[in-house]
């Protein structure tokens, strides 16, 4: 039974694939689909670019239709993969760990456990922006009842930046929408504070520098081993060079995040998206900055979802995973 948990969503930036390489042509194609779509995120944040870049490089080598679409990002991502009704999504391991705990809100109990690891993307961090113009510039300074927009319901940012500010002492008001629709609202006043959890450089983040002054709050070190030693995230700085408002790395903490594919999906089919967007990693940066972390060596991020055995056979062959046989999914 499928899940249709898109509402108002719409596919964006279908892109007509080019001819396959010749290299693809030595995979089985038998049950192959005609076109894929990948479930991203809002618009404005990484999610949506990164995804249309990798739908596409993949595209182009595989000789099939791809595109994205705008979802609530990672917990719906899981949904939509596990049930069927997308092939391919992206997600983070703390929406991963508790969507097969069956812990996800969407569907309360349900094990989403046809959700299959696909390849490493990039650490997410968590960060905090503000008009310069308000005066806050640490956590410390944002006012009780402060206006903080988290990002679509169900995303990343939404599940656990609430949960992090409320650990930290901070009392708000919660917000949510999509990334570019929540910076149009800090610049006109209607928030006090967005809270990202979105890789960097996250295009409403820079969309912002460009119109107005603004301020990235980076964490304490108290803050971020406080955060640390309660959520699934680790220690991260962002570099200075990914804001134009930075003169110093960032202090904040992080989470990563894979691709993800329905586990019954064809493992030649897998096996062949996987070696189009990790055997070129120039390319991929080239679709989005945040793809500079898309690289083999980081398979072993993942500790949370069994692999698909399309993408284990690739790791295993190019990467020399080491990946334990009760980690790979089988019927």
């Amino acid at each position: 039974m499928k899940i249709n948990l898109i509402t108002g969503a719409v596919v964006i930036a279908a892109i007509t694939a080019l001819p396959a390489v010749a290299d693809s042509q030595a995979l089985d194609k038998t049950g192959w689909p005609e076109s894929f779509t990948v479930g991203t995120g809002s618009q404005g944040g990484t999610y949506f670019g990164y995804g249309t870049g990798w739908a596409n490089i993949a595209g182009e080598e595989l000789g099939v239709s791809g595109a994205a679409e705008v979802t609530g990002g990672p917990m719906q991502n899981m949904a939509l993969v596990h049930s069927g009704d997308l092939p391919f999504g992206m997600t983070t391991m703390g929406p991963a760990a508790e969507s097969i705990a069956g812990s996800n809100p969407i569907a309360p109990g349900l094990k989403m456990d046809k959700a299959c690891a696909m390849f490493p993307m990039y650490q997410t961090p968590f960060s905090i922006t503000a008009l310069s113009s308000s005066g806050i510039t640490s956590v410390a300074d944002i006012p009780e009842g402060a206006r903080i927009g988290f990002g679509p319901a169900g995303s990343t940012s939404d599940t656990y930046f609430p949960r992090m500010m409320e650990e930290l002492g901070v009392k708000f008001e919660r917000r949510n929408g999509g990334w570019s629709d929540l910076g149009s609202q800090l610049q006109d006043g209607l928030l006090d504070v967005i809270a990202f959890a979105a890789g960097v450089p996250v295009p409403a983040v820079s969309q912002l520098e460009v119109q107005t002054d603004i301020n990235i709050i980076e964490f304490t070190e108290e803050e971020q081993a406080k955060i640390t030693g309660a959520f699934p995230v680790s220690d991260f700085d962002i570099a200075a060079e990914t804001y134009s408002s930075l003169d110093n790395p960032a202090r904040s903490v992080s989470m990563w995040n894979f691709a993800i594919a329905n586990c019954d999906l064809p493992e030649t089919f897998v096996y062949g998206v996987v070696k189009a967007v990790m055997s070129d990693n120039e390319r991929m940066v080239n679709t989005h900055k945040a793809a500079r972390s898309t690289l083999p060596e980081f398979w072993d991020r993942n500790k949370v979802m069994k692999w698909h055995p399309g993408a284990s056979r690739w790791f295993q062959e190019n990467a020399g995973a080491d990946i334990p046989a009760d980690m790979i999914y089988s019927n």
